[in-house]
């Protein structure tokens, strides 16, 4: 149904869709945003992309007594909102409705899961198909133990001769070591770890998997993709939003847990790792962990002078008069949590020794733009004299991975005429543009469909996630300590604070401006 599949451009690596079998998609916290807006609509566009297989199942479970006709419009308002392919024919949707459930039940009550499971196990009865399972936490964080205890108890953990299980675990993934640590724990006493996807969103878009593609399958730059020759690396996450209706969370984690912990390691493990053996599940991994070792915990030194915390003020964003921080719902007036952080990190292990690594993220800021730029050493010898005072730009390669997906290459030109006068330009590659496509998947289509293709390829590893938490943990407590560094201010709709620009300047560098050449 719906769009010709090679408009997909999924299809252009066949393989994703071999190998996706039968399979009842099981959303705990079905009634919650993130299924609306994100979960239910990437599964409409795969839908209509047929990259779905013919026997498969959405089934809601949360508290709502809600019944599946409920379930099916609250989706459908979703789908018309969010998808990339909003159903246009009555008909289109009512075919993918069909194939959409509901199941009341709350995550403490242990009788439902049993429930649950009966439904599934007719389901798949009715349909002659495999009982295949793909297990999905939306639900909120403090429940996930829960959820995957009883699931256990009920049986429904273990992969059998009726079908295979699978559970996504959306982030956080703990509040810090000691709480991930815990998780993953009371998660392998249920499922083996070949069995679950920690689930960063971020991982599935399409520059950030373009990182190594323009790494390893390009050979002009991985030979300089070192101390060598690269000066140092900005990684910037801007959000021009708020924390909208998440204070309760938001307040205790921060932009450290919230952006670091998750997006902006897992930006740097695939910018430093080392090449793979192959590109499999274990073998990436391996060497994004190898990343996370070779980042040694910062000192309270460190944190003092390496470190930026900010949080916004009022201000203005895209026009709009918005509030600070401590006058945003259920925000204490005398919050000291971070909405801004900027860091400045090492990867201590041969390829990057003394490159200093610059990450920076921050709510309410002039745009919203997420960016990785390599910035490589000056040449070694000025031939031309700089012109006007104005010193010879150094090479930059910028991979923009939103709004505008795609890849840009600073360097210098002659400008015409006579004399040696030049100019910095830039050689850009934008995804729209260059491929004719007006959207690429979404993250969550990508993601999905991985997971039920069962590989983890694009999913954190148990070890990962602790050795992740093992950073940014002594941050985190340097900042509720003597030795956390001034809480700044920085005005809604602006790019930070003054703070972050000399912790570059100190260095004698500046940030890049985002989507800027």
């Amino acid at each position: 149904m719906g769009a010709e599949a090679v408009e997909s451009p999924l299809w252009a690596e066949p393989h994703i869709r071999q190998g996706v079998e039968p399979v009842s998609i099981v959303i705990f916290g079905a009634t919650g945003d993130l299924t609306a807006r994100k979960l239910v609509p990437a599964l409409f566009s795969l839908a209509q992309e047929d990259m779905l297989p013919p026997g498969f199942g959405i089934v809601g479970f949360a508290r709502r007594p809600w019944s599946h006709e409920d379930f099916r419009q609250k989706m459908r308002d979703g789908v018309e909102a969010f998808s990339r392919h909003p159903p246009d024919e009555q008909s289109v949707w009512e075919g993918f409705a069909a194939n959409l459930f509901y199941v009341r039940g709350g995550f403490t009550e242990g009788e439902r899961y049993a429930v649950l499971d009966r439904f599934l196990r007719e389901q798949a009865e009715a349909e002659g198909r495999p009982d295949n399972r793909l297990y999905y936490l939306a639900a909120p964080p403090q429940f996930y133990a829960e959820i995957i205890a009883h699931l256990g108890r009920a049986r429904m953990a273990r992969d059998s001769e009726a079908g295979w299980r699978r559970i996504v675990i959306e982030k956080p993934f703990g509040y810090d070591l000691k709480t991930a640590t815990e998780l993953n724990e009371i998660v392998h006493l249920v499922f083996g770890e070949e069995q679950i996807y920690r689930i960063d969103h971020y991982l599935g878009k399409e520059t950030v998997q373009n990182i190594l593609v323009l790494r390893f399958a390009n050979a002009i730059f991985e030979p300089i993709w070192n101390r060598r020759y690269v000066d140092h690396v900005q990684i910037s996450v801007a959000e021009s939003v708020g924390i909208g209706g998440r204070a309760g969370y938001y307040d205790q984690a921060g932009v450290i847990r919230d952006i670091f912990q998750n997006h902006i390691l897992q930006l740097l493990t695939l910018v430093a790792m080392e090449p793979p053996v192959a590109f499999e599940a274990d073998a990436v991994r391996d060497e994004k962990v190898k990343v996370l070792r070779a980042m040694r915990p910062m000192s309270h030194h460190e944190i003092e002078t390496h470190t930026v915390r900010a949080q916004y003020a009022a201000g203005v964003v895209n026009g709009e008069h918005v509030p600070g921080y401590c006058e945003e719902p259920n925000v204490a007036p005398d919050s000291q949590t971070a909405t801004y952080a900027a860091l400045k990190w090492y990867v201590d292990n041969w390829r990057w020794h003394g490159v200093p690594f610059y990450l920076r993220s921050g709510k309410r800021m002039a745009t919203r733009a997420t960016e990785v730029s390599i910035h490589f050493k000056r040449p070694p010898h000025l031939l031309f004299d700089a012109m006007d005072d104005e010193e010879l730009r150094a090479n930059v390669l910028a991979l923009r991975i939103q709004p505008d997906e795609g890849i840009a290459l600073r360097f210098e030109a002659k400008l015409p005429g006579q004399g040696m006068a030049r100019r910095s330009v830039t050689m850009d590659f934008s995804y729209r543009e260059s491929f004719g496509a007006t959207s690429s998947p979404d993250a969550y289509e990508r993601l999905l469909l991985d997971a039920m293709r069962g590989d983890p390829t694009l999913f954190a590893r148990s070890d990962e996630i602790e050795w992740a938490w093992r950073l940014i943990d002594p941050i985190f407590e340097g900042w509720q300590s003597e030795y956390a560094p001034p809480l700044e201010t920085y005005e809604a709709g602006t790019w930070g604070p003054r703070g972050a620009d000399e912790l570059l300047e100190r260095d004698g560098r500046r940030w890049r401006r985002l989507l800027d050449g």
